[in-house]
């Protein structure tokens, strides 16, 4: 059992504490854990919430977490009966699978806790990193532990530690008037961007306050709620802060200080210098995964509408016809309310055009990544082998993500498809070892084939990325003549059109030197530009992951 794994534990157990004393100004606490017995130490020691545990998912209707219409009461009565939603009831809904909550679903949930200040918990069972519970609920919610790095023999059986009646010592607690601009400062430093995270990490340290039996915030208190609130929040390391104070200042400060009783004696800077052991361990990345949304399903491609199949999406009005399928349940529940107010027979529902809900769907297309290859004499005199290499590195990143893969090779004076779309890991690899290397460089004609296969699979329902692998030394034009300019110019041209039609791309510069021409030629594409010789594995991979959510944003 080592020194950390035993801190984290108490700084969950302590999360815990606060959030008992105060749970409605602390709105809850996100847990990262998969199953196992540490997360169900964990929920046992949430049993000493006032209001118990409620498990709810994302897929539940709005009505059985909000309340609604009841729709078999309505039409049967003929006058209006509404439902009382989980929610409604005295209870701490936690929230499971929370990585996959839907953006509607978070904003409907963070509505209800600005509404009820209610107590929120969020479970994420997240499998891969870019996998995460909603940020808008998330900044809600004012602690985050993740429960992965502690071991089951660490995860001791819970036990209070606070004071006997902290609740009622809560209400007295005294807040010194530096203790908000410390926090916020605090915040600042560490590139926390919301306002929330310094107020809640107040209310923590008035918790912790009561919770040790003081009647006022001290440096304790202040560091344990940086430390609990606004360390897992962090994007940026702190920096140091500005110029030192001079002379005259450094003489007058300890004389105001000495006067007022409100000032904390522990300095900000030793309160940062706490809390930078907790920070993320890979604060970074984890800064970087905070943008990105929620886990999105199966499917990475572009997102489509459809009225047939895919994800379902709140129903919309409209009218029938062009294939439109009526949402029946919506339909009724939108007529029910007025049925007393319309003229109908016996036993009979009255409904109005401006009654029709019509059903949608949301399907995401399969991306396809186009690899197109310069295997012209001068990448093969080059570095066409690290361009393979490059290209199997890459090809890991796109079989990662179950993506389609396409091989295009250009030299001599055309391009040729050798390897159609598929999803065939080995099939890709032994056509590209087998690529020979020789000839020209007709670099517009691989452009021009990408393009056109690009716009083909996109018309068959995939979302294609362009990875171009090249020197950029064109020397072959469209027509097949040897003319280095007017190669360049239709390179330039072909570039234009792909960025026209909207294709994200990606291009890796494979000569010796950085070319300053295919830096050009990459803003034509609007592609990201990545010299190999500074690229190692995971860069590559990460460039290629930002030009396919490029693909998704296009």
């Amino acid at each position: 059992m080592t020194r950390a794994d035993q801190s984290a534990w108490r700084d969950t157990l302590r999360a815990i504490d606060l959030l008992t004393l105060d749970p409605s100004g602390l709105g809850g606490i996100t847990v990262r854990a998969r199953a196992g017995p540490v997360r169900d130490a964990f929920l046992e020691a949430l049993g000493r919430l006032k209001a118990p545990l409620f498990r709810i998912h994302p897929a539940m209707s709005r009505e059985a977490l909000f309340g609604g219409l009841d729709l078999t009461a309505t039409l049967s009565s003929g006058r209006l009966v509404e439902t009382a939603g989980c929610l409604a009831a005295d209870i701490t809904p936690m929230l499971c699978m929370a990585e996959r909550c839907p953006p509607d679903r978070a904003a409907e949930l963070a509505a209800w806790l600005d509404d009820t200040r209610g107590t929120l918990v969020m479970l994420d069972e997240a499998a891969e990193p870019g996998e995460i519970a909603p940020p808008t609920l998330q900044d809600r919610l004012a602690f985050f532990v993740s429960l992965d790095p502690i071991g089951r023999l660490e995860a001791t059986p819970y036990a209070y530690q606070g004071v006997k009646d902290a609740h009622l010592k809560l209400k007295d607690v005294e807040t010194p008037k530096s203790a908000p601009d410390t926090l916020v400062s605090i915040a600042a430093r560490l590139g926390i961007d919301s306002l929330r995270a310094p107020l809640l990490a107040l209310r923590a340290a008035r918790a912790n306050a009561a919770l040790e039996g003081r009647d006022r915030i001290c440096d304790e208190d202040l560091e344990t709620a940086a430390r609990l609130v606004l360390a897992p929040r962090a994007t940026v390391l702190p920096q140091q802060p500005d110029d030192p104070p001079g002379p005259d200042e450094q003489t007058s400060e300890p004389e105001t200080q000495s006067q007022d009783t409100d000032t904390l004696r522990l300095p900000e800077e030793v309160l940062v210098e706490a809390i930078i052991p907790h920070l993320p361990p890979d604060l970074l990345e984890h800064g970087r995964s905070t943008q990105l949304r929620s886990a999105r399903g199966s499917g990475q491609g572009s997102k489509r509408r459809s009225n047939r199949r895919g994800r379902p999406l709140p129903s919309r009005p409209g009218r029938l016809g062009n294939g439109a399928r009526v949402d029946l349940v919506a339909t009724l529940r939108t007529a029910a309310p007025w049925q007393s107010l319309r003229p109908k027979g016996r036993g009979q529902v009255t409904i109005y055009p401006s009654d029709i809900r019509l059903k949608r769907y949301e399907e995401k297309s399969d991306r396809l990544l186009i690899f197109v290859v310069d295997a012209s004499g001068s990448a093969a005199m080059a570095r066409l082998a690290e361009a393979k290499g490059a290209v199997e590195v890459l090809l890991a990143q796109a079989y990662a993500n179950r993506d389609h893969v396409s091989l295009i090779a250009f030299r001599g004076d055309d391009a040729d498809l050798l390897l159609p779309p598929t999803r065939s890991l080995v099939q890709t690899k032994r056509r590209l070892a087998a690529l020979p290397g020789g000839g020209g460089t007709p670099l517009a004609a691989g452009l021009r084939h990408a393009g056109e296969l690009a716009i083909h699979a996109r018309g068959q329902g995939l979302s294609p990325t362009v990875a171009l692998l090249t020197d950029g030394r064109a020397n072959i034009a469209l027509d097949g003549q040897a003319n280095r300019t007017a190669a360049r110019e239709d390179a330039a041209a072909m570039a234009r059109w792909l960025r026209a039609e909207g294709i994200p791309a990606l291009v890796l510069d494979t000569s010796a030197r950085p070319e300053r021409a295919l830096n050009a030629l990459s803003k034509d594409l609007g592609a990201h530009y990545l010299a190999l010789p500074r690229a190692d594995a995971v860069t590559m991979g990460k460039t290629l992951e930002r030009a396919l959510h490029d693909g998704l944003d296009a």
